[in-house]
């Protein structure tokens, strides 16, 4: 089914008698054409409503592949869903015999591990036996490493001269290879500053970054503007490059040891290079490290495919070809829409496959940049005091998370490398000024002590065009909606119009957060007009007033008798009737002004932060603006909203 949050298998009704634990289930009603179908949906329709309802939030029918299944029935509604489908075969599984009680029969025994328990497969009456069909073939193998003589290094490979193959190089500076526009390289961008915009308690971690652009070499004349992009190549974490080469069994004399790398054709290891054969110099803790996604991407059946031809144990074996069978598709589809598994898991999982790293590197997707927007105006930025001509770019980097096998949670590969950074820089800082305290002198240079670890951010300008900065260039008045992290692009687009004129009455902000004394970020930090143009809209209930004693719910106060205050008493109906606000309803309750924005010359609605919730809330927001304040019915509304985003007034930018 559909994207990579979706999930879903079906299987066609049974006709060879099999039991009905191998059939799926069906619904009990006979196959009906869609035509009747949507003839009787028709008749459900409210009669004539003078305006149309607003648009419900989005409903999840289905999570697992036996929904989908169900959901499927007689096939007869696949056509509908077609659009949906991720290609991949759920509607053509095969299901597995019953057992019929042979006393032959050797059932599976899974790996006794947490690492395969925390993949939850649901592989039914799985046997080592099993008869599994289309299974997956293993495509060509384009990678392969060869010795290398280290008097041919600087005759054969001269760019090598400047590059340490070290572990202390490799886990900071990335390989001479990795060219995002040929001919331009990454630039290794110094941390200037960094500090947490979250306080504790948030639910999400954001920090700030200050980034020194001065010596960035000039790219035909393109320069770092507002709302503008940069991509960030970030590592993989070295704590988990170094335990899958454990896991894969690799030497440690061969891990950091130059080797001749062989492609024979493709773009990898480089970003956006040509398609050609290659010839380079790396190691296989930098192939790892800067070249492979090893976290990101949900595992393929090629990949389970080559676990599955170097498992030595036979119940892994069957396990790893049962999920590239047809028999195994609904199993695969779960474990890619489910939580999410990175190849360190996998080799957990399966403790006794140890395929070649060579091999790995065919299977696996190349680690691609993480793109941030700028969150601030460089010019101004560059114009602070106390600079002397250096140049910066300034960034916000909420760190992502999702649950891990060990039981605590990993981080993203671009926020988990930011937050390694930015973790020691803080820590540094903070000893700095605690020696300072100790010293009885005050800290006079904030920053420098985490300036001294020299610390750097792999990095390039996005030569990719950002909508937000595009369509920035606009005197007309702005509305700017952003949640999270979201805002901050939005904070160079005020300090760039505070730079400019009075922009009170020319722009305004709806920021949603969680809650303002834990993560409203940039707080303060909007100019002297801060107050007049924001709105701050947050989600979490507050938590009621205190009534009277003879309601019932009352909180014990605790504490000391002398510090014991009396017990706040919170009614049940009041606890129920809390209700969260989105910036969706503040988009609604200003209404007035996104109308006269919208409609003004030049005017802009700039959106910015997360698909999922926020950005379809706010359109459908949007589209009952135009119907509350334009008289519009909900087709007009939306089509008058396609034709702004046409013209570049309304740009939502969102992931």
């Amino acid at each position: 089914m559909s994207n990579a949050r979706s999930s879903g298998a079906s299987s066609p009704p049974s006709t060879d008698g099999s039991t009905d634990s191998s059939a799926p289930s069906t619904p009990l009603t006979e196959p009906q054409e869609m035509d009747e179908l949507t003839d009787r949906v028709e008749k459900l329709r409210p009669s004539s409503p003078e305006r149309s309802r607003k648009r419900k939030p989005s409903t999840t029918y289905a999570t697992n592949s036996e929904e989908i299944r169900n959901l499927l029935g007689s096939r007869q509604a696949t056509n509908m869903l077609q659009k949906y489908c991720c290609g991949d075969g759920c509607c053509m599984a095969e299901a597995l015999p019953a057992p019929e009680g042979q006393p032959e029969r050797i059932f599976l025994q899974p790996p006794d591990n947490d690492a395969f328990r925390f993949l939850g497969l649901k592989m039914g009456s799985l046997t080592l036996t099993s008869e599994l069909t289309n299974i997956t073939e293993l495509p060509e193998q384009k990678v392969a490493f060869g010795s290398l003589r280290r008097q041919s290094l600087a005759e054969k490979f001269p760019d090598e001269a400047q590059h340490g193959h070290n572990l202390d190089d490799v886990n900071v500076y990335p390989p001479t290879y990795m060219k995002p526009h040929p001919p331009y390289r990454i630039f290794n961008a110094p941390v200037y500053g960094a500090r947490e915009l979250t306080k504790p308690g948030a639910e999400k971690r954001t920090f700030h970054f200050d980034l020194d652009v001065t010596e960035y070499p000039a790219e035909g004349g393109v320069d770092f503007k507002v709302g503008g992009a940069v991509g960030i190549c970030p590592p993989n974490d070295p704590r988990v490059v170094e335990d899958i080469m454990n896991q894969l069994g690799i030497p440690r004399f061969q891990r950091d040891k130059p080797v001749r790398l062989h492609t024979t054709g493709g773009r990898w290891p480089t970003i956006w290079g040509e398609e050609e054969a290659r010839e380079m110099v790396t190691t296989r803790r930098e192939v790892l490290t800067w070249t492979l996604d090893i976290s990101s991407v949900p595992p393929t059946k090629p990949l389970l495919r080559l676990l599955a031809d170097h498992a030595e144990a036979p119940n892994e074996k069957q396990v790893l070809l049962f999920m590239c069978s047809a028999q195994g598709q609904a199993a695969f589809c779960d474990l890619r829409t489910g939580p999410h598994i990175t190849l360190q898991q996998l080799l957990h999982a399966f403790p006794s496959s140890k395929p070649p790293l060579e091999a790995l590197c065919t299977m696996l997707n190349q680690l691609m940049p993480r793109f941030y927007s700028l969150s601030n105006d460089p010019h101004v930025s560059s114009a602070r005091e106390g600079l002397s001509g250096r140049r910066l770019i300034e960034l916000a980097v909420t760190i992502h998370e999702t649950p891990a096998y060990t039981g605590t949670h990993r981080t993203g590969v671009g926020s988990g490398f930011l937050e390694r950074l930015a973790s020691k820089f803080v820590h540094a800082e903070q000893q700095a000024e605690q020696a300072a305290t100790v010293a009885g002198r005050p800290y006079l240079h904030p920053g420098q002590a985490g300036r001294n670890l020299h610390l750097h951010v792999p990095m390039f300008r996005g030569l990719m065009s950002n909508p937000l900065s595009r369509e920035f260039a606009s005197d007309g008045p702005m509305v700017l909606i952003g949640a999270g992290v979201g805002m901050a692009p939005f904070r160079g687009f005020i300090l760039n119009r505070l730079k400019n004129a009075n922009c009170a009455n020319k722009i305004w902000l709806i920021q949603g957060i969680r809650d303002s004394m834990l993560d409203e970020i940039y707080r303060g930090e909007l100019g002297a007009h801060e107050s007049e143009i924001k709105k701050v809209v947050q989600s979490r209930a507050s938590a009621p007033p205190p009534v009277g004693e003879h309601e019932d719910g009352v909180e014990s106060a605790g504490g000391s008798e002398e510090e014991r205050k009396p017990a706040r008493v919170v009614p049940e109906s009041r606890k129920e009737g809390k209700v969260a606000r989105y910036v969706q309803d503040e988009v609604r309750q200003q209404a007035d002004i996104v109308w006269f924005v919208i409609n003004a010359v030049d005017g802009r609605v700039f959106v910015c932060g997360s698909t999922k919730g926020m950005g379809e809330g706010v359109e459908s927001a949007l589209i009952d603006v135009a119907m509350d304040k334009g008289g519009l019915d909900a087709e007009t509304a939306r089509q008058f909203w396609e034709g702004k985003k046409e013209a570049g007034q309304y740009i939502a930018e969102t992931w």
